[in-house]
C-alpha cells in the first residue's frame, strides 16, 4: 500500500498496533512524527476502534480531516484471529490478571467447540469484562477495578457474524472471528469457556481487518516514521 496523503485533505493511515501499545500511545507517536515532518502543532489524529495493550494487529489512525470519518469507521465490521486457553480463567478474561480458577477440560471435543461457537454466532448482549475502557460514572471500569471498586458491568447488543476454528490442541485453541463493533473478544472467551462446562481467557488477540482494510496492507511504527525521514 503506498503512503502517500495530504494533510490538508486529510487521510486514513492503516498501523500494526506492536504488543504493549495503547492505542493513545500510536496517536501520540505518530502525531508526533508528523507535527516533527512539518512544522505544524495543530494536526488532528485520532483512531478508530480501540485495541487493548496486549492486542495487536489492525489500528486505523485518521489524520487532519479524515478524523471526521473516525465514528463510520469504527462501526464497520472487525476480523481477529483469538488464541483462547481453555480450563482456566482470569479475572481480566485475558493474561493481565493471573489465573484465579481452573477447570476441568479433557471433556472437549472439536466439535463440542464448533457446536459452542454455532451458539454464540449471532446477535447477543454480551457484558465487557471489568477490565475495559468503558465507561462507569465518568470513570474507566478498569480504573475502578485496580482500585479494587466492585463494578456492575451493563450488557450491550453486539453480533457475532462468523468464527472458524484455525487450531485445536487442547487447551489451546484458535479461533478467526468476525464481529461488529463493541466486540470484546475476551468477553467471548469468557462465554466459550462457560458454553464447554469449562472455563476461558484469551491469550493472544490481533485485528486482522476493519472494514475494507486488512491488516496486510498495515504499516509499523518504524514504516511511518522512516517513511516520513526519507518522503520530501
Amino acid at each position: 500500500m503506498p503512503f502517500n496523503f495530504n494533510l490538508e485533505e486529510g487521510a486514513i493511515i492503516p498501523v500494526d498496533k506492536p504488543y504493549g501499545w495503547t492505542s493513545a500511545d500510536v496517536v501520540r507517536k505518530v502525531k508526533f512524527m508528523l507535527q516533527k515532518k512539518t512544522g505544524l502543532k495543530n494536526i488532528k489524529v485520532g483512531h478508530a476502534g480501540t485495541l487493548d495493550p496486549l492486542a495487536t494487529g489492525l489500528l486505523l489512525l485518521c489524520v487532519g480531516k479524515a478524523t471526521k470519518q473516525a465514528e463510520r469507521l469504527q462501526a464497520e465490521e472487525k476480523e481477529y484471529v483469538a488464541h483462547i486457553r481453555l480450563g482456566a480463567t482470569t479475572p481480566s478474561f485475558d493474561l493481565e490478571k493471573e489465573i484465579d480458577h481452573t477447570y476441568p477440560f479433557a471433556h472437549i471435543t472439536r466439535e463440542a467447540v464448533e457446536q459452542a461457537l454455532q451458539q454464540l454466532t449471532g446477535t447477543q448482549e454480551q457484558v465487557p469484562p471489568v477490565f475495559s475502557a468503558k465507561l462507569i460514572g465518568g470513570k474507566r471500569a478498569y480504573t475502578l477495578a485496580r482500585e479494587g471498586k466492585a463494578t456492575e458491568m451493563k450488557p450491550a447488543l453486539v453480533t457475532i457474524y462468523e468464527m472458524e476454528i484455525q487450531h485445536f490442541a487442547l487447551p489451546e485453541l484458535t479461533i478467526r472471528i468476525a464481529c461488529s463493533k463493541g466486540t470484546y473478544i475476551r468477553s467471548l472467551a469468557r462465554d466459550l469457556g462457560v458454553a464447554l462446562q469449562s472455563g476461558g481467557h484469551l491469550t493472544g488477540l490481533r485485528r486482522t481487518r476493519s472494514g475494507k482494510y486488512p491488516v496486510s496492507d498495515a504499516f509499523s511504527v518504524a514504516d511511518i516514521e522512516n517513511k516520513l525521514r526519507t518522503k520530501s
